[in-house]
């Protein structure tokens, strides 16, 4: 779908840049591109920052995957006839992203943020949370341990 897509915008996905969209789609969630440029060199030992950089340009420009600012780290787009419309909600504790397409909520956030006397500075608008599956994690592990038996004493 992204050679596709690429090709009707007449940009070419490269190798590299085909491989470091495969790395973030095989993370499944926000990967920091330090930790992309260790996947590569696994694959290509002489992988250098640049050529992970030059990727990750590209892939953001044609609109492929998303620059999650509050941790640094970029995601994948999962619906490239919205990105431009979609607010993302991003795990505070796994990276996880998920990509919220309700364009009526966005106009009226922008719509507040304007009125309040700012403009905003980029395309996102990133909100921060925490996903159910590590609020599942936090609630089990806050759960008590059972109470020992209690011991009784013969007098």
């Amino acid at each position: 779908m992204a050679e596709a897509y690429c090709r009707e915008r007449g940009e070419k996905l490269t190798p590299i840049r085909r491989k470091v969209l495969e790395l973030l789609l095989a993370s499944g969630r926000a990967t920091k591109a330090y930790s992309l440029l260790d996947e590569m060199r696994q694959i290509h030992p002489g992988s250098a920052p640049p050529t992970v950089y030059r990727a990750l340009d590209f892939l953001l420009s044609a609109g492929l995957i998303h620059r999650i600012e509050s941790i640094n780290a970029f995601a994948v787009c999962h619906d490239l006839t919205q990105c431009q419309h979609g607010i993302l909600v991003v795990c505070q504790q796994c990276g996880n992203v998920t990509e919220l397409h309700e364009p009526k909520l966005r106009q009226a956030l922008v719509a507040q943020i304007e009125a309040a006397g700012y403009r905003l500075s980029g395309d996102g608008i990133e909100l921060k949370g925490v996903c159910a599956q590590c609020q599942a994690a936090e609630a089990s592990a806050a759960k008590p341990a059972a109470a020992p038996p209690s011991e009784t004493t013969h007098s």
